[in-house]
């Protein structure tokens, strides 16, 4: 297959993608317990926001998933050419922020604030894991590491299938979401070859050269977004209380509905803004991975370190920023130096 141009909207929504990762491990794991317990008959304004917000942007590991399959599978490419070119790409800057931010953390720890820690050994180890407060999205690691170690099967069915047996394919998929991941039941009939994450990743090639008029109608994935809200939020008000704000897992149908939506919406409006957004969100684009790596760790210590020391709104708009701008401070600064750029997670 020939090499395809530079399709802006790929990076419009790795950018997305990233945003929404980072605005729900704020809102979810930083401030939730702030306004948890406003709910009641009619909840607060602070209440639906947070809400909203960790349940529509949980499409931000799904939206990787999708454009891994978007940009990598139906290609005419061999085992040993795509893991060569992806694996190392996704171990080298794992393994330097794991490192970095490990250091780092101890550094903090010593001379500047006490954290949750017990010791570089035990931070490394335990972190690579995504099993402490400082790197627990480091379980996406070894989800993608997983996925690409499958995905060359799957191209090669996808290389000699038509459009619909992958119909037939994520027809089943989405039933192993509905019972799965949004019921919590077990289908009579075992679908494990069919459950996400490599749905996701069947669904973003799909979505990307179906020739399906319906999926290639701008309105029709306005429609998906909105009702995929709609009925995430009457379910996150209806099994909340006053300690829970009630989430779906990011596995879920309206998950899959809602980041189809999204990602129909990105390419059939043709998003290609000019000047500074566009350089903007390309810059977001190309350092995602890292900032993905980075930022966790920069919202944990932020949150140590200040506590809660503005009003919950200003407090919240403050941690996205620092959670986002930090991270893309540092790889604009390692970028700069010899031999980094390519360990960094910059693309």
């Amino acid at each position: 297959m020939n090499k395809k141009k530079h399709i802006f909207y790929f990076d419009a929504l790795r950018a997305l993608a990233i945003i929404s990762v980072i605005l729900v491990h704020v809102f979810d794991g930083g401030t939730r317990h702030l306004i948890v317990a406003e709910y009641s008959a009619v909840p607060s304004l602070n209440w639906f926001i947070c809400s909203f917000i960790i349940n529509f942007f949980r499409i931000g590991v799904p939206l990787f998933l999708m454009l891994s399959g978007a940009l990598s599978l139906g290609r005419d490419w061999t085992i040993r050419s795509f893991l060569g070119k992806r694996l190392p790409r996704i171990i080298y800057p794992f393994v330097f922020w794991l490192l970095f931010l490990s250091v780092m953390l101890v550094l903090i720890n010593s001379f500047i604030h006490p954290l949750k820690i017990h010791g570089l050994f035990s931070l490394i180890t335990v972190g690579a894991l995504g099993k402490n407060n400082y790197f627990y999205q480091d379980w996406f690691f070894w989800m993608i590491l997983g996925t690409y170690l499958i995905m060359p099967i799957f191209n090669k069915w996808i290389q000699h299938s038509e459009m619909k047996e992958l119909e037939y394919f994520l027809s089943i998929w989405l039933i192993t979401c509905i019972f799965d991941f949004t019921l919590r039941m077990q289908f009579p009939i075992k679908l494990s070859y069919f459950t996400s994450p490599i749905g996701l990743v069947v669904l973003g090639y799909y979505l990307r050269y179906t020739e399906r008029e319906l999926f290639n109608k701008k309105y029709f994935a306005i429609l998906l977004i909105l009702f995929s809200i709609g009925s995430m939020m009457i379910c996150s008000y209806m099994f909340s209380n006053d300690t829970l704000i009630y989430r779906f897992d990011r596995y879920a149908i309206f998950m899959a509905l809602n980041a189809a939506g999204v990602f129909l919406l990105f390419k059939n409006f043709n998003f290609n803004p000019k000047g500074i957004i566009r350089d903007f969100i390309t810059r977001i684009a190309q350092y995602s991975y890292g900032i993905y790596l980075a930022h966790v760790a920069v919202l944990s210590v932020t949150i140590e370190i200040f506590e809660k020391t503005l009003p919950y709104n200003l407090w919240t708009i403050t941690l996205v920023l620092v959670t986002l701008f930090v991270p893309m401070g540092l790889l604009y600064i390692f970028s700069k130096v010899p031999y980094l750029k390519d360990i960094i997670g910059v693309k």
